[in-house]
C-alpha cells in the first residue's frame, strides 16, 4: 500500500519523526490528508505555519489517552503512525504510572479505535530500549509492541493489519545526546556518562524512509528493524568539540553501555534481507509465510558487535546536515 492518495493520522506528529515524515510525505507522496494528533496547541500552530497552511494537513488537539477523541480523529483514515509516546527515560522513571498511561493505555486505545474504524494499516513506532528493557520507558515500549502485534488476532474480518517498527537514535532529534553535546561545546565541557558506550544512529529521513518502506510491505505482525551503523560515545565528542574538556558522571540509572535491537532468541523467527530484518510472530514464521532469508542461529544484533561503523567523517557531515 502507498500512502498517495491515502488519509492517513500521525499521532505524536508535532514531534521531530512528525515534522520530517509530514515534510517527505507532502513533496514526494501526495496523500489525501494526515492528521496531525497532539497535545501541543502552540507546535500545531507553528508546525501549521512552517508548512504554508498546506491543505492537505489537519490538525486535531487530543491525547492518546482519549478513546473518545481518537474516534473522531480516525474516522474514515486509511492508515495511522503511531509515535506518541513520552519518551525521557528520567520522565518515566519519576513519573511511571503518567508513561503507563500514555505508552501502554495509549497503545490501547490506539488498537481499540483502529479496529472499529476499520483502518487498513496501523504502524507504531518503537524503539531499542523495549529490547530486554531496563527501564520503565523500555518496558512500557516493550508491552506496546506485544500489544501491537497481538492486535493482529482481533481483526476478524476487518482486514486491518498492525506492525512495529523499532530503531536507535535518531541523530540531532530532540533530547538526543547530539543536541546535548552541541549546547555544551559552548561551555567548553562534555558530560559523557561511559567512555565504552555505543550506539546505533540514523537520520530523521533515513527514520521516515524507512517507515514509508515498511507501510508499502508489512503483512501485519512484523517488528521492523532497520541495519544501522553504530557509533562509539567519544568519537562523538571528538566530532563536535574535539577541544572541549570531557567530564565522566558516570551511567544513568535505567541506561545501557550499548545497544541490542535484536536478541538471540528474536533471531529464531527473523527473516533477514538487505537493508532490513523483519521479526514475525513465530507461528507464521514457521508455517513459511516470511520471504527473506534466516539470520545465523543466535545471532544478536547489538551495537558493540555491529560490522557498519560511522567515521567521524560520515558523522561530522550528518551533524553539519542537520545544524
Amino acid at each position: 500500500m502507498s500512502i498517495e492518495n491515502k488519509v492517513i493520522l500521525l499521532t505524536g506528529g508535532t514531534g521531530s519523526f512528525g515534522q520530517k515524515f509530514v515534510e517527505v510525505a507532502l513533496s514526494e507522496h501526495n496523500p489525501k490528508v494526515i492528521r496531525i494528533f497532539s497535545r501541543g496547541e502552540f507546535l500545531q500552530h507553528q508546525m501549521r505555519l512552517k508548512f504554508n497552511d498546506d491543505n492537505r494537513l489537519r490538525f486535531f488537539i487530543g491525547d492518546v489517552r482519549d478513546r473518545d477523541r481518537l474516534y473522531r480523529a480516525m474516522n474514515g483514515v486509511d492508515i495511522v503512525i503511531h509515535a506518541a509516546a513520552l519518551k525521557q527515560v528520567p520522565t518515566c522513571e519519576y513519573n511511571p504510572i503518567e508513561a503507563v498511561k500514555t505508552n501502554i493505555d495509549g497503545a490501547i486505545n490506539i488498537i481499540d479505535v483502529a479496529l472499529d474504524n476499520d483502518v487498513s494499516r496501523v504502524i507504531a513506532i518503537s524503539s531499542d530500549k523495549a529490547v530486554q528493557p531496563v527501564n520503565l520507558y523500555g518496558a512500557t515500549k516493550l508491552v506496546a509492541e506485544k500489544l501491537f502485534i497481538q492486535g493482529n488476532a482481533y481483526t476478524g474480518g476487518r482486514g486491518t493489519k498492525f506492525s512495529c517498527i523499532r530503531y536507535g537514535n535518531v541523530v540531532a532529534s530532540r533530547g538526543s545526546v547530539i543536541e546535548l553535546f552541541l549546547a555544551q561545546r559552548n561551555n567548553g565541557t562534555l558530560t559523557i556518562t561511559d567512555e565504552r558506550m555505543t550506539r546505533f544512529w540514523l537520520t530523521l529521513e533515513q527514520g521516515v524512509r524507512f517507515v514509508l518502506n515498511c507501510i508499502e510491505q508489512m503483512q501485519g505482525g512484523e517488528i521492523f528493524v532497520p541495519k544501522l551503523p553504530s557509533m562509539k560515545i567519544m568519537d562523538i565528542t571528538d566530532v563536535i568539540a574535539p577541544k572541549a574538556q570531557k567530564r565522566i558522571i558516570g551511567i544513568r540509572p535505567g541506561e545501557k553501555l550499548h545497544e541490542t535491537l535484536l536478541t538471540e532468541e528474536e533471531s529464531s523467527h527473523t527473516h533477514e534481507f538487505n537493508s532490513y530484518f523483519a521479526i514475525e510472530p513465530e507461528q507464521l514464521f514457521h508455517d513459511g509465510l516470511g520471504m527473506g532469508s534466516r539470520p545465523t542461529e543466535n545471532f544478536r544484533y547489538s551495537s558493540d558487535t555491529n560490522n557498519q561503523w560511522l567515521t567521524k567523517e560520515q558523522l561530522k557531515v550528518m551533524i553539519e546536515d542537520l545544524t
